[in-house]
């Protein structure tokens, strides 16, 4: 399964153990943007000193946490530049009016016929299926068991 992947989806996932194993799943064919590459590691490397902070994690704990987030996107993780989808920009923000930012999502999904794998609901009804977390493990489960 080819999907797009918003920066919601891999910031939440990427700090879960079931996200990176979901992310690693070999059924998944996982692509960003470079501006939702970009967004993620911001947000990670903002979000895990706070969850030290705040107690959540110990300093050797976040360094690990860090790390096992890192690994997913080195390896799993396709990043696909603009100039594959920058001819679909019009396009694809005439359909996100809501989130404009969200464009190069709604674009490289328009340019590789795929999905997009996400929480936000900006993207209902731009035109491309998408795939919230709890559908996607329930489809890959029934495929699961299918085989």
């Amino acid at each position: 399964m080819i999907l797009i992947v918003d920066a919601n989806i891999l910031i939440g996932e990427l700090l879960r153990q079931r996200g990176q194993e979901l992310i690693q799943n070999p059924a998944l064919m996982l692509h960003v943007t470079e501006r939702v590459l970009d967004e993620t590691q911001y947000e990670i490397e903002r979000r895990i000193p706070l969850m030290v902070s705040r107690g959540r994690l110990t300093e050797a704990e976040a360094r690990l946490l860090l790390a096992q987030a890192k690994h997913p996107v080195e390896t799993k993780i396709e990043v696909v530049s603009e100039s594959n989808y920058i001819n679909l920009e019009t396009e694809a923000r005439n359909r996100i009016p809501r989130d404009p930012d969200d464009w190069p999502t709604v674009a490289l999904a328009l340019a590789m016929n795929a999905a997009i794998w996400t929480q936000d609901c900006d993207f209902l009804g731009c035109g491309c299926p998408t795939w919230t977390t709890e559908t996607l493990l329930i489809q890959l489960r029934t495929t699961s068991e299918d085989n």
